[in-house]
């Protein structure tokens, strides 16, 4: 009889509907009753009908003892607008159930529903990825310097991403890492916060669930650092909060009987008027104060109120998500709800209803509801508000978990951009086939480009170093230019191939000697002769 937990997943509501009319089909008592002179099979009373369904629903997990035989009227009056069941005479749909000796039967066909067909979000463009560290901006060049002519290499991949040890680099340009800017601070926000609640519902995806184009990152931020001391979100724009009576009212409510700021008199059923006229304001908002695009993340969040922690955390997550003026409307709201059920100076506020129970069938379908006004709404947003009306103290905290991550991910942007002294050098062309490590240089320290981690592996540097010798084709003089460059910018991989002079010497060809020429010496003064040579003898 308490059914199974529907898990969670997209359109859960159609799932629960379906189980529920499994279990009420397969439960529900029938035998021989007698209408007009005539035998009836198989049927049932209206009452009975709502005997067993009241019972089935309340101890069923999925809706819980909150439910009232009210809602279960509610309830057996859809489906036989459904025609889930019918009356005796076969007729559905115009007919209203009523709670007394009329008779009903099930009909033969499946009233089951099928699933809603809509798009799976399957595009992931929408939601805007982190912020990498290797983020930057191209700095404008000086139009009065022309840039240097290039040569293409031909060597490989690797060649052409280290060439500027060889000498022949691409055009470069100026480039600038970028400051973490606000907007990015949102999408940063957005992004982490949906991939978390992603996780806590345990989801592989949120496709049918969740289309991150309705997440405002903005909202999140405001959520999460714009509070007072109580936790409470402040509005930037004071016309987005409720009207100053309806303030009052519910602040005469949670401290009854000492909340009337406005010295209004008191009268027997003050207090009920003064609940009639927060209920009319909240009843007479557009939508649901979860708003319809999220109807699916918190229905989803149904199936996981019997793991208390893990339902909290998601509840944390998915307030983030509402626009601020929601928030703070749903925060007083339960806290108001919450207040007066504790309250035991309140006098009753209804003569047959209890006053827990009163105040979840007031605001239930003011807090959750869905666009098409699916059958279960009522039953649903009973549970989830009772849920969130006995921990709202915690609901409405942000998630340490979610707040520390993205605190470390904004740290670890922070770092990079200090070690990457905000300039470096970006080589037109070097960014080809490079998926896996930055496709540009960056400025780094001398002790930083000696850790093993920063300068990679040595051994492609080798046999560059090991081509550059073998290539006959290139003249000496050029390799010579070549390997004296290596060897400035890979002194330890040359000094590794060339420990002495002597194997130095042994593969690179010395230059030639260079031969002086005589010295002559001649008089500027006098006009230019040959040098002659004269010879005489002495007797």
């Amino acid at each position: 009889m308490e059914g199974k937990v529907i898990g969670p997943g997209p359109y859960r509501a159609t799932k629960l509907w379906n189980e529920t009319i499994k279990l009420f089909r397969g439960g529900m008592p029938l035998r021989r009753h007698w209408a007009n002179f005539r035998c009836y099979d198989n049927s049932f009373t209206g009452s009975e009908a709502v005997d067993y369904l009241h019972e089935l629903l309340r101890h069923n997990y999925n809706f819980g003892p909150e439910v009232t035989r009210y809602q279960t009227l509610q309830l057996l009056r859809k489906f036989l607008k459904a025609h889930v069941i019918e009356d005796f005479k076969g007729r559905h749909g115009t007919e209203d159930f009523e709670d007394n000796g009329h008779l009903y039967r099930f009909p033969t066909l499946s009233p089951l529903k099928s699933f809603p067909t809509r798009p799976l979000l399957r595009d992931c463009s929408d939601l805007p990825r982190l912020i990498r560290w290797d983020d930057y901006e191209e700095l404008p060049q000086r139009e009065n310097i022309a840039p240097q002519k290039s040569a293409v290499l031909t060597s490989d991949l690797w060649n052409k991403r280290h060439s500027v040890a060889i000498g022949d680099v691409h055009e470069c340009k100026l480039i600038r890492r970028k400051e973490i800017t606000a907007k990015q601070m949102d999408h940063i926000w957005k992004s982490m916060t949906v991939a978390h609640l992603q996780r806590v519902l345990g989801l592989k995806s949120l496709d049918g669930v969740l289309n991150p184009t309705h997440v405002n990152g903005k909202h999140i931020v405001h959520n999460v650092f714009s509070v007072n001391k109580t936790g409470i979100v402040v509005l930037e724009n004071k016309a987005e909060d409720m009207p100053y009576w309806v303030i009052s009212a519910m602040k005469c409510l949670a401290n009854w009987p000492n909340g009337n700021e406005s010295k209004q008199p008191i009268y027997p059923g003050f207090e009920r008027d003064v609940l009639r006229t927060v209920g009319d304001y909240f009843q007479r908002l557009k939508e649901p104060l979860l708003t319809f695009h999220l109807y699916e993340v918190f229905v989803n969040i149904l199936s996981l109120l019997h793991k208390q922690e893990v339902a909290t955390e998601a509840l944390q997550v998915s307030c983030l998500l509402l626009p601020p003026p929601n928030r703070r409307r749903l925060q007083l709201l339960l806290r108001l709800m919450a207040r007066v059920c504790q309250n035991p100076n309140l006098p009753p506020l209804n003569d047959t209803i209890a006053t827990r129970t009163l105040m979840v069938q007031m605001f239930s379908h003011c807090v959750l509801g869905s666009v098409d006004d699916m059958d279960l709404d009522e039953l649903l947003a009973t549970k989830l508000v009772t849920f969130m009306m006995e921990h709202h103290s915690t609901i409405f905290q942000a998630p340490s978990k979610l707040h520390r991550q993205v605190e470390e991910h904004l740290s670890h942007l922070k770092r990079v951009q200090q070690m990457s002294r905000l300039f470096q050098i970006k080589y037109a062309g070097s960014d080809t086939d490079f998926s896996t490590s930055p496709a540009f240089c960056k400025q780094i320290s001398r002790v930083e480009s000696e850790e093993p981690k920063v300068i990679g592996t040595q051994t492609p540097l080798q046999e560059l170093l090991e081509g550059l010798i073998a290539d006959k084709e290139l003249p000496a003089k050029d390799k010579r230019k070549r390997l004296k460059q290596f060897q400035r910018s890979y002194p330890e991989v040359y000094h590794s191939r060339f420990p002495t002079e002597e194997s130095k010497a042994a593969v690179i060809p010395e230059k030639a000697p260079r031969l002086k020429p005589p010295l002559m010496f001649f008089n500027l003064k006098k006009p230019f002769q040959p040098f002659q040579r004269s010879w005489s003898f002495r007797a």
